[in-house]
């Protein structure tokens, strides 16, 4: 039966009940008021009768005559057509004979006085058998509105305890299955897909009920066959982290160890048996280089490790785990898309890139040393042939002497950058830092590059912004980077044109600036122009250098505690700016 039809049934049902009590109630309410109705119509006209016969008598002392005799007769008539009660047609009998022996005319007066008495016995006769008879039909409906008051309460009784009974009992028809259909949705969103609903009947909530178990036994199918794949994938993962070179350690969002490889074990000393579960903060206080790993933020500084029986090197890398996140947030303010459940350390070998690294770095350095000695050699050469107490060269010997020059010194600032790099590479830069005043740098470098300005027509310009505080740098390599800036700017600024050389005090820091008004550089390179042997694309006019200059200059820069950047637009020019600290 559907839910429609049932419900249709118990509003009948409760339709009927309302009906039923309604008809039996106005049942014995007309009983009551027909038994009222007797005693008026039939019992009250025969007194009225009997009282309106007196009258008539007492209106004439008694006596009979023309006036009265044809009211009186007509009384009795209506009064013999009125007789309901036992007796009463026998007293009504009885009067109509005194009446009729009453009308005889030349009566005595003790005749007359005798039937006088039998009329008015027999009015009284009437009157007393209608007298009880209005007491016991008065009776016999104050009984019947006590039994009909009895029976309506026994009904309404018996209507109330059947409406309460329905009221109470049909409203779980429909809340009970609701209730289980919402137990059985909240199994499942705890994955419990063994929840099943059984409903009797056959009605629409029996469907429900049958659906809902289809899709638990689906939803059960598929997590059985997932989570056998999500098994076989987790032995693939942990085997190809076991087999990896790198040192891998996987930590839960409650900082337990979740996986734990071969080579992190190796690193750290640790049984990854005995470890997988732990927590990692409190297993690092027993283990420093674990304590480590979980301190140090990313970097890429290469960590040095003593392992198998040598020095070798790891780059570490953390990555968070982040999963979308389908929790609960009906009291949150601000809801997130997605959650951390853990952190992936990996400590990266770069032990061979390493040596690798030193190896290049220590030929570099080999190569550069050896070929100063030549390069010095060749420019001595080119100056005692530039020396007219030798003899004189032609036209075409001075320019090839000329380009030789050019060459040479490019080889010689070449050959310095490489050694200056290898100083850096192998942590053999050594600083002489001295108390000084930024002024006194600023000189150094324009009276360095002032002969290459005055060469290319460009006009140094240099501002100084109020006083500036003393610094603490090596006042050699600080000079040598505001030189190599000078020149970058000189190299791609037109013939005429203005460098402006600025200091100012900015927060604690002393910034020197140098600023051009050439072509500029496009955004996509900015990022780039500090590393090594970079080099931003050119158009043919100007000599490309060797793409160290700028790398040098950061490492010389923050070897001081200090930092350097570039602002360039495109059409606008450049402005490079390095910041050292202020002295104490």
């Amino acid at each position: 039966m559907k839910i429609k039809t049932k419900l249709r049934l118990g509003f009948g049902f409760l339709f009927f009940i309302v009906i039923a009590f309604g008809s039996i109630s106005l049942y014995h309410i007309n009983q009551i008021e027909k038994r009222s109705k007797v005693i008026l119509k039939d019992n009250y006209k025969s007194l009225q009768y009997v009282n309106q016969m007196r009258a008539e008598l007492d209106a004439q002392n008694g006596l009979l005559n023309e006036k009265n005799r044809t009211a009186f007769g007509l009384i009795i008539a209506a009064e013999s057509k009125n007789i309901t009660e036992k007796g009463e047609k026998e007293a009504v009998s009885n009067l109509q004979n005194s009446f009729e022996r009453l009308k005889v005319v030349n009566l005595s007066k003790n005749e007359n006085d005798l039937l006088q008495s039998e009329v008015r016995l027999q009015l009284r006769n009437i009157d007393e058998v209608n007298m009880k008879a209005i007491v016991r039909k008065n009776d016999d409906a104050q009984h019947a509105t006590q039994r009909a008051t009895l029976f309506l309460g026994a009904t309404a009784f018996v209507c109330f305890l059947i409406l309460f009974t329905f009221i109470v009992n049909f409203p779980s028809f429909i809340a009970n299955p609701l209730s289980e259909l919402l137990v059985g949705i909240r199994e499942i969103s705890r994955k419990n897909y063994k929840k099943h609903l059984h409903f009797e009947g056959n009605d629409e909530f029996n469907e429900l009920a049958s659906a809902f178990n289809k899709m638990a036994n689906e939803l059960n199918r598929w997590d059985n066959s997932n989570v056998a794949e999500i098994k076989s994938e987790k032995q693939r993962i942990e085997t190809i982290i076991e087999q990896m070179q790198d040192a891998i350690i996987g930590l839960n969002e409650k900082q337990e160890i979740l996986f734990f490889n071969k080579v992190a074990a190796d690193l750290l000393n640790l049984d990854p048996l005995k470890v997988v579960g732990s927590n990692a903060v409190s297993l690092g206080e027993k283990n420093e280089l674990l304590k480590k790993i979980l301190n140090t933020n990313q970097t890429e500084e290469a960590l040095k490790i003593y392992t198998n029986e040598k020095e070798s090197y790891f780059v570490l890398e953390h990555r968070e785990i982040i999963i979308p996140n389908n929790d609960d947030q009906l009291e949150a303010v601000l809801k997130t898309s997605t959650k951390t459940v853990g952190t992936v350390y990996v400590l990266k070998n770069i032990t061979k890139f390493k040596e690798l690294d030193e190896a290049k770095t220590n030929f570099i350095a080999t190569v550069s040393h050896e070929l100063k000695t030549p390069l010095s050699s060749i420019k001595m050469s080119l100056k005692l042939l530039d020396d007219q107490r030798i003899g004189d060269m032609n036209d075409e010997q001075k320019q090839l002497v000329t380009h030789i020059k050019e060459d040479s010194d490019r080889l010689l600032k070449i050959t310095s950058e490489l050694l200056d790099l290898a100083q850096v590479e192998t942590g053999n830069l050594h600083l002489n830092l001295v108390r000084t005043k930024p002024e006194t740098i600023i000189d150094f470098a324009i009276d360095a590059v002032n002969f290459q300005a005055q060469q290319k027509e460009i006009k140094l310009n240099v501002n100084i912004e109020g006083t500036v505080a003393m610094i603490n740098a090596d006042v050699q390599k600080t000079t040598w980077v505001l030189v190599n800036l000078l020149s970058n700017a000189m190299r791609y600024s037109s013939a005429k044109s203005v460098v402006i050389v600025g200091l100012s005090e900015k927060n604690g820091f002393v910034e020197f600036s140098v600023r051009d008004f050439g072509k500029g550089i496009e955004e996509q390179y900015l990022k780039r122009l500090f590393e090594r042997y970079y080099q931003v694309p050119t158009d043919g006019q100007n000599k490309s250098g060797t793409g160290l200059g700028l790398a040098i200059s950061k490492d010389f820069i923050e070897a001081e505690k200090g930092s350097i950047y570039v602002e360039s637009s495109i059409g606008e020019g450049s402005k490079f700016s390095f910041l050292i600290p202020v002295a104490d």
